[in-house]
């Protein structure tokens, strides 16, 4: 579903992803961790076309959007989960979701987002800066959902979220995968969430994938020693 090759980014004589390859099948959840720093964010914001590539080719679903802006590869079928939510404070639920509609041309929620996420049903009048930090959460997916992506990339989704509401998180994540038929893409710090999320495990480290393991094989041990500080 979505092929990245040879995929360079760099800020000014900084290189930051050296010539780095992945491959996401239909409907795989693969986690790419690592600590901070080491290239998680600028590559989820080069895979969408925030930060420009210096080099090599992102495919998705045989489209090349190497040379595609953002918006352009929204409608190719990619969704961005920012980390942080960067959801729109002063909007409604209901508002902020229409602005994912707004990016493919439609107007109108679709029903089976709420059943998603119910709470934001209840909830679609509310501005958005008065939900919780889960619930928010929850908006920047639905956002990202209205997109009627082919592949969903969200950058550290428990970031500032309570633990007991991350285990929710990851049961979502699968559902989705499930029901919509999505390959997903997930940066993250925290390896119970990717046990609980993740079908594949990518470890990155200064720029370049350095260990990969499937869920069921993996040795959360050699995983966590990339992860300490």
């Amino acid at each position: 579903m979505l092929s990245v090759k040879q995929h360079s980014v760099a800020y000014g004589q900084s290189s930051i992803i050296q010539d780095l390859n992945l491959e996401v099948g239909k409907q795989e959840i693969v986690a790419v961790v690592g600590r901070n720093g080491m290239g998680k964010t600028t590559l989820m914001k080069s895979l969408v076309g925030m930060t420009p590539s210096r080099g090599g080719q992102v495919t998705l679903d045989g489209t090349d959007l190497s040379n595609l802006k953002s918006f352009q590869r929204v409608r190719a079928g990619i969704g961005f989960v920012p980390q942080g939510r960067m959801i729109f404070p002063t909007l409604t639920v209901k508002e902020n979701i229409e602005t994912g509609l707004a990016a493919v041309g439609e107007k109108r929620i679709p029903e089976d987002l709420y059943e998603l996420f119910p709470v934001l049903k209840e909830m679609q009048h509310r501005r958005g800066g008065n939900l919780s930090g889960g619930q928010q959460q929850q908006l920047a997916i639905a956002r990202a959902l209205a997109t009627r992506p082919k592949v969903l990339l969200l950058d550290e989704p428990t970031e500032g979220i309570q633990p007991n509401i991350i285990k929710d998180i990851a049961k979502t994540l699968r559902r989705i995968r499930d029901e919509r038929w999505l390959a997903i893409v997930v940066s993250e710090q925290v390896l119970s969430f990717v046990m609980d999320a993740a079908d594949r495990i990518l470890v990155i480290e200064k720029g370049e994938i350095v260990h990969e393991e499937l869920r069921e094989e993996a040795d959360q041990d050699k995983i966590a020693s990339y992860l300490a500080v």
